[in-house]
């Protein structure tokens, strides 16, 4: 018997005293006084699965996603009613959002507030945009999909895999993504650049399809250290808990997808 380095079970006598019990797992009971069809019944059980001890699977981590999405359409639908739930829909979402991504681990009733909240925020943008030109937002959620899943075929098919390089590139990309985004929001903010989207409208919006494209480009990437991660981590055994993680990954790129080929059709129908 293989015994546990937690003091609770690590004592033999307290293990062999819970073997006795009638409802101790077979793997703890006495099996010598077992019979050989006994036995052979045993050998002949199919072996747990990853669910049945509690581990991590990426059925569950895709129930979760799914649910989480679920959370973030009901959202949009009372956003879409209701835009001024937008702004506080973004900021209660940008917070949880940060700490979502900041705590070691997963919390189910806060990125579960999150997708409502991202929800809120989407659907009164999309309603608004939608507003001045007339079915973008399905548009935009139509291509979001379209993306996700031709970024998953292909690294289904292994030919879309995180590399050291690549790694460096997007963290890279990513800082200065960041930078450029706050850079426009102050801009906008004092009124020193105008139009929709700040800088991403100068020049026609030509900036902004450049910036927008990049965007999207290393959101496909995020999207694959996402099924990385999962896989990895449903491989290794990792806590069932963790599917939420998974699950909260996915969510926030598909977010930022959706908000980056959102933003590049108003830009491509601005002179409609």
């Amino acid at each position: 018997m293989i015994l546990s380095g937690n003091p609770i079970f690590g004592s033999k006598n307290q293990a062999d005293a819970w073997a006795t019990k009638p409802g101790a797992p077979v793997g703890f009971r006495d099996t010598a006084n077992l019979s050989a069809d006994q036995l052979d019944s045993m050998y002949q059980q199919p072996a747990a699965t990853s669910a049945d001890m509690g581990r991590m699977t990426i059925g569950d981590t895709i129930n979760k996603t799914v649910f989480t999405l679920g959370l973030v359409v009901i959202g949009a639908a009372i956003g879409w009613a209701v835009p001024a739930l937008m702004l506080p829909g973004a900021l209660v979402g940008f917070v949880l959002g940060l700490v979502n991504a900041f705590k070691k681990k997963p919390s189910p009733a806060l990125i579960l507030l999150y997708a409502a909240a991202e929800g809120l925020f989407l659907g009164g943008l999309s309603q608004f945009l939608d507003g001045m030109y007339p079915g973008v937002a399905i548009q935009a959620v139509v291509a979001t999909f379209a993306v996700a899943g031709v970024t998953l075929a292909l690294y289904r098919s292994g030919k879309y895999r995180m590399t050291p390089k690549l790694n460096k590139m997007f963290m890279v990309a990513m800082i200065g993504m960041v930078v450029f985004s706050l850079l426009n929001m102050v801009l906008m903010l004092t009124g020193v650049v105008d139009g929709m989207f700040g800088l991403r409208s100068a020049g026609g919006g030509a900036l902004g399809l450049i910036i927008g494209v990049l965007a999207i480009l290393l959101a496909t990437y995020s999207l694959v250290s996402d099924f990385t991660m999962i896989e990895e981590l449903s491989k290794q055994g990792a806590p069932a808990i963790m599917a939420w993680r998974g699950a909260f990954g996915l969510t926030v790129t598909l977010v930022w997808l959706y908000t980056e080929i959102l933003r590049i059709l108003v830009i491509l129908r601005g002179d409609d």
